[in-house]
């Protein structure tokens, strides 16, 4: 198949955004992301990178985790301090032994359409942050696809072709970059300024990277009621809404009740 044309209006700010499908912490920066996307969408280009978070377990222990039962605990831990849904439980009952498999079927879903690859990485984080859906699985992973408007059999032809490489060269050049954890988000600008967000920070952390980078840069209206939201995106957080909509977390969640 033919490359798509890259388009070819470039704008002032690049982000490499470095993440991981199982990562807790990516899942609580989703909020700040999805506000910088709608109020400054048409002056910074997100590129999202696999950091490769657990390669399997016989070579990970960080941070007191070890083995899977300590990521169930930890999960249950940062939810209430992200504000976000996060239940351990898959890690006690279909734990994952790598992180990679879904890495991977990211890049053969870039392949096939970026904006989709990023559907199907909501998708995926939902399923196994949420859901208990051990995201190693096939089953699992076409699931995702197939919510994502994606061909499953084109992306397992990729998964087992050209994705790895593609994953490979997301390694090397986070590794390149000094990326030790993640969400790490690296903006740039022409003028070759860079300002680093790593972590689920405040919203405010994002937009003073991006006015450092672009001092007259405007943000747009962003979506003013639930039901705008949902013409955006197919799911919602409470705490997603809090922050797009400018409310509290108690709000929000009674919105979306």
């Amino acid at each position: 198949l033919e490359q798509q044309p890259q388009a070819t209006t470039t704008k002032p700010i690049t982000v490499l955004y470095f993440t991981d499908p199982i990562c807790s912490s990516c899942w609580g920066a989703e909020p700040q992301l999805r506000r910088l996307k709608a109020e400054y969408g048409d002056a910074i280009d997100i590129q999202y990178h696999m950091g490769g978070l657990l390669p399997s377990w016989d070579v990970y222990n960080s941070g007191g985790i070890g083995k899977p039962s300590d990521v169930a605990g930890h999960w249950d831990e940062v939810s209430p301090h992200y504000r976000m849904p996060i239940i351990g439980d898959v890690w006690l009952e279909d734990p994952l032994p790598s992180s990679y498999p879904p890495s991977i079927a990211f890049k053969a879903a870039q392949l096939q359409d970026p904006a989709k690859a990023l559907v199907f990485l909501r998708r995926l984080r939902e399923q196994v942050l949420v859901e208990k859906k051990n995201i190693t699985k096939w089953p699992v992973i076409a699931e995702a696809a197939e919510f994502a408007g994606l061909d499953a059999e084109r992306l397992q032809i990729d998964f087992n072709g050209a994705a790895n490489a593609l994953f490979q060269a997301d390694l090397t050049r986070a590794r390149s970059l000094g990326v030790r954890g993640f969400p790490t988000f690296i903006f740039s600008n022409d003028a070759g300024e860079r300002q680093l967000v790593y972590g689920a920070r405040p919203y405010s952390t994002f937009e003073a990277a991006v006015k450092t980078l672009k001092a007259n840069a405007k943000p747009a209206a962003v979506p003013a009621s639930l039901g705008d939201l949902f013409k955006v995106h197919a799911s919602w957080c409470a705490e997603e809404v809090a922050v797009m909509l400018g409310i509290s977390h108690a709000q929000a969640a009674e919105q979306l009740r």
